[in-house]
Formats: structure tokens, sequence, C-alpha cells
């Protein structure tokens, strides 16, 4: 390592400070002292002949997949799809330990096969707590649906009250459980949006009432538009009496502020941004954070997980807070709500991920979804016929592309981007049928300025 570079993570004592403070103690004044009785002859005086280093992990990873690559068809396919389950790049150090056999089971435990897995969950909760700017957070819940569901249910039970508003630009899959789960105690109102995609403020007004228990909105919501007046949703929630429902994707928090400092009372999300693979059929985990307020944590249906001095000075133990108000507890029949085994491997994994990015790595996360999505929108506004952010609000990593003036259905735009190796956003035109051919592209930190630009001049050739 050259003199003056700063210290480097794989190289252990880099830090200069260490370095002195070693030579300090062996009487030498540079490493070089270290080498003096090596003949002369044998050293190496100029510089390596090596590439440069790469900038991050998934660089280099990047780098070898092409290389191995080569020998297939030579075809790597790009993905643009989001819409609840996005492609964010995981560390491998995120597999190595929720791989490991004493973790690797979606069940949160149990004293007697604890094998750590207690203290796993207290830091997993933690870390998301501090995240998102709360105080207690469940283990995980299924997936974000489960947990939007459980986080009106809970507003209902604290409130007294039978009303949810919902807004109308939501994930219609993620309504439907959400009205589903609450169909026999709740009444359902939805609240419009504007044209730029945000909640319509008067609206609320008009629908936010007595019998109000709670306002539920998404920050980005789920067509990617980042809701800019939450106070002002919060405040009018409040004075009716409700509470502040606030779902959000944890990633956006490394540059976004988190729901409380917008008046936020419950909040939820998908922990899959967070160190989990896109899986078919799995990969998925909702939390919920509150404040640490007894009416708050007594309507947690789910398993929380606390810190607590043991019989020996010095040391500490985990285990569950107040078990006997869920379901596995003595209420079985009488329980907030009935949960079963649910995600705990994926708390676990959202944990090391968050442990291993700290506030810096996810404000750089946060910022290059931000730039890379940027890009796409301009590059993308440069072709023919396409209007990329369609809706015109602010963003993060997903926004509305509309195709209405290519004389194409997305289907066949679909058809033509996979048969040149890319999947295309999501098609939702079924789903919000007055924005037509529409569909919902999701740009992360994964995409390099290469793989926009082969969208783009993909899409270019097929819609000349």
């Amino acid at each position: 390592m050259k003199r003056g570079f700063p210290n480097h993570p794989y190289i252990p004592n880099s830090v200069p400070e260490v370095e002195k403070e070693m030579l300090d103690f062996l009487g030498m004044k540079s490493l070089d002292d270290l080498h003096k009785n090596v003949p002369d002859a044998l050293m190496f005086k100029g510089e390596m002949n090596i590439p440069e280093a790469f900038g991050s992990e998934y660089e280099m990873r990047r780098y070898v997949e092409e290389l191995l690559d080569r020998d297939g068809d030579g075809k790597k396919y790009l993905n643009f799809l989001g819409a609840g389950c996005w492609q964010h790049y995981v560390p491998a150090i995120c597999d190595e330990v929720n791989s490991r056999g004493e973790f690797l089971t979606a069940y949160g435990g149990e004293p007697y096969n604890e094998l750590g897995r207690f203290q796993t969950q207290f830091e997993y909760q933690s870390l998301v707590a501090e995240l998102v700017g709360m105080d207690v957070v469940n283990v995980p819940a299924i997936d974000w649906a489960q947990a939007s569901a459980t986080t009106c249910a809970m507003a209902q039970r604290k409130t007294g009250r039978k009303q949810i508003i919902l807004p109308e630009i939501l994930d219609p899959q993620k309504r439907a459980i959400i009205e589903n789960f609450g169909r026999a105690t709740t009444e359902f109102v939805t609240v419009a949006c504007t044209e730029d995609g945000q909640i319509d403020l008067e609206d609320l007004k008009k629908k936010v009432g007595k019998d109000t228990a709670g306002v539920y909105f998404e920050n980005p919501n789920y067509l990617g538009v980042i809701e800019t007046r939450g106070e002002e949703i919060s405040r009018i929630a409040h004075e009716a009496g409700a509470e502040s429902l606030v779902g959000v994707d944890p990633i956006t928090l490394g540059v976004m502020a988190p729901p409380p400092e917008y008046g936020a009372d419950i909040v939820c999300g998908e922990l899959q941004p967070l160190g989990i693979h896109m899986n078919y059929g799995g990969g998925l985990a909702g939390f919920m954070a509150t404040r640490d307020e007894e009416e708050y944590v007594n309507e947690y249906p789910s398993r929380l997980f606390g810190i607590a001095p043991t019989t020996h000075p010095g040391e500490y133990g985990f285990g569950d807070v107040a078990y006997d108000r869920t379901s596995f507890g003595n209420l079985r029949d009488g329980a907030k709500e009935y949960v079963g085994t649910q995600a705990a491997l994926w708390g676990l994994t959202a944990g090391v991920y968050l442990a291993t990015m700290g506030p810096a790595g996810m404000e750089e996360v946060g910022q290059t979804c931000m730039q890379n999505a940027r890009y796409a929108v301009q590059k993308l506004n440069g072709i023919k016929g396409i209007k990329a952010n369609s809706l015109g609000g602010q963003y993060f990593k997903e926004f509305v592309v509309d195709f209405n003036a290519t004389g194409k259905t997305v289907a066949e735009i679909q058809k033509i981007l996979l048969s040149e190796g890319i999947f295309g956003g999501k098609d939702i035109s079924g789903e919000f049928p007055r924005l037509g051919q529409s569909a919902l592209y999701c740009v992360t930190e994964i995409h390099t300025q290469r793989d926009i630009d082969r969208l783009v001049n993909v899409l270019a050739r097929v819609l000349a």
C-alpha cells in the first residue's frame, strides 16, 4: 500500500494512527524498516500492472458475471420491474449469515432453542426503529400487505373507531388484503388523488370525521410518487382524533425524512429491499413501528423482543415483551389478532444489511437510486411518443412511463423488450385505466448507465 493512502477496509491495521502506534512500539519510523534485511536486488521498485480497484462489491460481481457469461448466450437479462418487490443489491454477508444453521428458519424461536435468535431479532428491531425514527418494531410479518392491514387494525383498536381512509392510488392486491382483513369490523373509505399522484387534501378534509380511526398513505406511493404534503395529511387526521398511518419503503430513508417527522403515529413497510433477494413466492416481510407508549405497544399482535439484565451482574439477556398480549401467550382465543410462524429469518437479514450499510451507506444507496432514476427519465423522455414520470410529481426509484402516443400497447412493447433480454416495467393499464397504456418502471442502484442506455436504445429502435 502506498504511503499516504487512506486506510483500506480489507487490510488490517491500515488506519494511519494504528500503523504509527505499532511502528512506535517496534522502534521503527516506517514500514520500509520492516524489510531492511531484504536484499535490494529482490525489492520490486516499480508499479504493479494491476487494474484499478473496483468501487464496490457489486461492481466486482457484475464484472465477474459478465466474464462468466461469455461462455453462454451472451445475453444478460435486465430487470426494470418493481411495484412492491424490487431488485436491490444483496451484500454477500447477508446470505452468509442467514444461511447459518442456527438461523436458517422462519421460526422466531423459544428459550429452549434460542441459539442467539432472540438477540438477532432485538438487534433487527433496534436498527429498523432507528431508521424509521420510532422506538418499537415487531418481529416481521408475512409482507407489507399484512403489516399495513395490521397497522389499520391497531389504529382501530386504539381509537375505538371503525373507519379507515385509504388513498385512491394503492396496490390493488394490497387494498384487497387490507379490506379482507378488516371487513368484519371496519368501514373503508377511499380518498381521491390529484393529477400529480398525491392525496387530494380537500377531499380528505371532507371524508375525515368522528368515526375515522386512521388515515393510511404511502410515501412513496404505489406509482412511485413522493407525498410532499405528509405533514398536512397528518394534521388533518390528528385534528379529527384519528391516527396518521404511513407505509414506507425503508430503502428511501437514507435520503428522505422518516415518517414521524411529518406526524406518523404508526409506520409500516416492506423489508425486502434490505438485503433480501427477489424470490418467486417469497423473500417478503413486513414491519410495523410505533413510539414506546403502552397504548401502542399493547396493540401489537406479534412478538416484540427486549433486553434486560440477568441475575448475574453485567450480564444481559433477550426475551419477549408483554408476551400475554399475543396469540402465543395466555390469550390465544382473545388475542388482538392470530399470528403464527412468520418471517424471522428476514428480520435477521434486514438487521445484517442495516448494520453493514450504516447511515452513510443508506444515504449513498438512496442517492444512487435517485440519480439513476432521474437519468433514466431524462433519457426516456428523449424518445418520441414516450413520456416518463408522466404524473409529474417527485419520485425516488419508480415512475410511470406513458406509452399512449406510441400507438403500441404496453403488452406489445413488453414482448419486444423481453425478446431483447429486458424485463420492462409493470403494465398498469388494467389497474389504472385512466392512465391508458402506461407502465411502472423501477430503477435502483443495481442499474448502471450502460443498463439504462441499453433499455433506451432498444425502445428507441422498436418505436421508431
